[in-house]
């Protein structure tokens, strides 16, 4: 039986030294490798759109579509917000308590990917 290992999640952006940034930056993310048109940061990578759509022979990438999300958390969410507002990011929406009564924000990264932070959640 041939067994798989998920690695990592790709999102594509249009600019990778601004994702760079936004992610290292703003949300304290660690690049684990750099190779260019693909920055990794072992849990989840940026991919040039222009590069990436080559190698998916040029099928559209929608922008915006909200089907999918990075997720992280936060052991203060105010001070992330206040973070956030200072880097002026699109909210979907500020803290919001989950039906599972996990606190949350959700917001757009600089090419309209969402972006989720709660906060952590521990299992009892």
């Amino acid at each position: 039986m041939v067994t798989t290992r998920f690695v990592s999640s790709l999102i594509t952006v249009a600019d990778i030294k601004r994702s760079r940034n936004f992610y290292e930056e703003v949300l304290g993310q660690k690049v684990e490798a750099d190779y260019c048109e693909n920055v990794s940061f072992g849990s989840f990578c940026i991919h040039l759109t222009s590069h990436f759509q080559k190698l998916i022979d040029n099928k559209p990438i929608t922008n915006c579509a909200n089907n999918f999300e990075l997720y992280f958390d936060s052991d203060d969410l105010a001070e992330t917000v206040k973070k956030l507002k200072e880097y002026n990011v699109q909210f979907i929406h500020e803290i919001r308590e989950m039906p599972w009564k996990q606190k949350v924000i959700r917001f757009y990264d600089p090419d309209n990917n969402i972006v989720e932070i709660g906060e952590p959640m521990t299992i009892k």
